[in-house]
């Protein structure tokens, strides 16, 4: 069993057909109406893990399998979630409407920091029942997502990265988040928390000054006073993913944002994120980016 949904997985099974420059992007982000993936044209990808955000404004009656939760959505709700927790949903009624937009850490780079949000916290409530009212006002920031991403407007994305905390908000005023699917006494839970929030102390590097503290497995197993095993093993579970792999995916997303956004030299850039020899820092971005990193810096930001 496959047990994390990639974002090309996504596009590949639910959209047929991949956007272009989908591997090269430093964020990525994109916007669908619900009507189009419920219904006899609907294709089921099992319960897994996902690689990317999804908010989901659900109308009509559906149960969601989220973590070891099962929750059943009456009449309309907005559903947050987040790469590290599995989930699926199925429709119970066939009328069913809405919108759900999906995007990446990176795509929110400098601009806040979705882990602080309890909806998108391991421990957090993701399911927001909400009324008809708000729901109609929801479509609207929807809508709007639409026009945006269509338009020609420079900053769309800017415009973009505001309506989802529009809607963030929104869900947060309506309910106040204090229910939690884990119990305290979760250790496998913790360790993936403090796991992903040592990790992220690290960015964003904002002085060629400045180099990342822990760059291996054996590092953050140290800090965390566990056995790297075990640390691995609590990622796995909780994340689909191992401690190489979050580590690694983390330290490109920084290097592709230092590559577009600073005139550092690659050289610089290599030091800050833990390299002490150029050539691995050029293998590592090319096996993970497939290009080179003087190469990327020389593709046009989509």
């Amino acid at each position: 069993m496959k047990l994390t949904e990639t974002l090309e997985d996504f596009y590949t099974i639910k959209v047929n057909g991949m956007p272009e420059n989908l591997k090269k992007e430093i964020g990525h982000f994109n916007v669908f109406k619900l009507d189009d993936f419920v219904g006899s044209i609907c294709k089921p990808f099992p319960y897994t893990q996902k690689d990317f955000y999804k908010i989901s404004l659900i109308i009509g009656k559906n149960k969601v399998h989220y973590a070891d939760k099962i929750s059943v959505i009456e009449d309309q709700a907005l559903f947050f979630a987040n790469p590290q927790i599995p989930y699926n949903w199925e429709q119970v009624d066939e009328n069913q409407t809405g919108f759900f937009c999906i995007f990446t850490d990176a795509f929110f780079s400098q601009y806040g920091n979705l882990k602080e949000y309890p909806l998108f916290q391991p421990g957090g409530n993701p399911i927001v029942p909400i009324s008809m009212e708000l729901a109609e006002s929801l479509k609207t920031v929807y809508l709007r997502m639409f026009d945006e991403i269509n338009s020609d407007y420079a900053f769309k994305y800017d415009v973009l990265r505001n309506l989802v905390f529009e809607i963030i908000h929104l869900a947060l005023k309506t309910q106040t988040v204090t229910t939690s699917l884990y119990s305290k006494s979760n250790a496998t839970i913790r360790i993936s928390s403090l796991f992903l929030e040592l990790l992220e102390r690290q960015f964003p590097i904002e002085s060629i000054t400045q180099q990342v503290n822990f760059r291996w497995p054996s590092e953050y197993a140290s800090q965390l006073n566990v056995h790297v095993n075990h640390l691995n093993k609590a990622l796995k579970e909780t994340t689909g993913k191992t401690t190489s792999q979050i580590i690694s995916e983390r330290i490109v997303q920084e290097a592709m944002i230092l590559l577009k956004q600073t005139n550092w030299n690659i050289n610089e850039i290599a030091w800050c994120l833990g390299f002490e020899e150029l050539s691995h820092f050029i293998n590592f971005f090319k096996k993970n980016v497939q290009v080179s990193p003087k190469n990327y810096r020389l593709t046009e930001i989509v």
